[in-house]
């Protein structure tokens, strides 16, 4: 069975809300083995709706619709069905005494209006709303060749009255896939995107069981497999299949697994191998020390931070060299790490250092960032060319500096 989800309103077009609905719904259907092929948006345009549902009744088995079921004259989720279908609207009376039941619950008057929620396409069957005015629309739509249908279900836009009608109603409708879906997430650092596809050659490629994607953000490339089999066991010895073959092409870029971070990462291995670590920044507004602390147990591990200008920065670290030795270089970063692994007293010290001095409007310079780590016997440092935007580049350098730890974490 193929499926599609279709979110209606100009709030998502134009950008004023995001479209979670869909989202949620495809891993929904993943779960009992029904594939999303289409994700579709439309405004509140009569005409459009109307015509990408022609368009999806004749391309998928299922379509899922949120939003526009409202009483307000830009819902028009029911009147675009009725015109697809070439029916009329007809007057539910079991649905009319529900929403006149939930105004007088409430102490108010109906508006006028409402009645129009408790209209349906001829031929289309109400789904009961537990949470709200607006019940859902189930159809069956015969396609142009005669010999199948779709199956329709028009559900609200609000989540909180969408999702309960999903498990309650829709769910039993839908005949369950003839396969199973599973996903599998893999996190990796230090290397590019396309990089990476060159890295894992024929595993991205098209057609191949289980689909490897490649997603990037912020410098953390995530691959994204997608196994389907006749069992949850095939679709899990599918990705422990694929699993191997990635660790054996990208090896150490990899350092995480589903929802892992590499902040999750370092804090596992300072906690496997029982030591601890203190950071010094300046130029990221301590993004780093932020999300070292938002770990569960990172205060057993973490001895805390410094984030300063450069300029200043040794007042804080009084066991540090004077200032005027210090420079925005790789000496400078490693002489900060160094200083405050000595002044926490810790078992390793990391430092960032981002140019505060050069332009990020100025596409002629490239923003440089070092990161550098110091134990109490060596010490590490790497520079960082930046050619994105302060917000993303503050992500990318905490995350270099992050993985320098880890790298020499898992070597020792």
């Amino acid at each position: 069975m193929q499926a599609e989800i279709i979110a209606i309103g100009s709030e998502l077009t134009n950008g004023e809300k995001l479209d979670t609905n869909s989202q949620w719904l495809s891993t929904e259907l993943a779960a009992i083995g029904i594939s999303t092929h289409f994700h579709t948006t439309i405004a509140d345009n009569l005409d459009e709706i109307v015509t990408q549902f022609r368009l999806s009744v004749q391309r998928s088995d299922l379509i899922l619709i949120t939003g526009g079921l409202g009483p307000t004259l830009d819902d028009l989720t029911r009147q675009a069905l009725a015109e697809m279908t070439e029916t009329d609207l007809v007057l539910d009376e079991t649905s009319m005494e529900i929403i006149e039941a939930m105004f007088q619950k409430r102490s108010r008057e109906m508006p006028e209006r409402n009645r129009i929620q408790a209209m349906f396409p001829q031929g289309s069957e109400p789904i009961k709303n537990e949470h709200g005015t607006a019940p859902g629309i189930w159809m069956e739509v015969p396609r142009l060749d005669g010999n199948s249908i779709c199956l329709i279900a028009a559900m609200p836009g609000v989540p909180s009255e969408m999702k309960p009608m999903f498990y309650q109603s829709v769910l039993p409708r839908v005949t369950r896939g003839t396969n199973m879906i599973r996903f599998a997430r893999i996190n990796c650092f230090g290397v590019g995107e396309s990089k990476t596809e060159e890295l894992l050659g024929d595993i991205t490629s098209r057609g191949r069981d289980p689909e490897v994607g490649i997603t990037a953000h912020e410098a953390t490339i995530t691959l994204r497999i997608k196994a389907m089999g006749s069992t949850l066991e095939e679709c899990e010895h599918k990705i422990a299949e694929t699993h191997q073959l990635i660790q054996e092409r990208l090896g150490e870029y990899i350092f995480g697994y589903e929802d892992e971070e590499l902040e999750h990462v370092v804090m596992m291995l300072l906690s496997q191998k029982q030591q601890t670590l203190a950071t010094c920044e300046c130029g990221t507004g301590g993004l780093l020390s932020y999300r070292l602390t938002e770990v569960d147990g990172a205060a057993d591990w973490y001895a805390g931070g410094i984030v300063s200008r450069l300029q200043s920065v040794y007042r804080h670290l009084a066991s540090g060299p004077d200032q005027d030795t210090v420079g925005f270089n790789a000496a400078g970063a490693v002489q900060i790490a160094q200083a405050t692994q000595q002044k926490y007293d810790t078992d390793f010290g990391l430092a960032i250092l981002l140019d505060p001095h050069q332009s990020w409007q100025d596409p002629n310079q490239v923003p440089q960032a070092y990161v550098a780590l110091a134990n109490r016997e060596s010490e590490w440092v790497e520079e960082i060319g930046l050619t994105v935007n302060r917000a993303i580049a503050k992500s990318r350098v905490t995350k270099a500096a992050l993985n320098l730890l880890r790298r020499n974490l898992i070597v020792k």
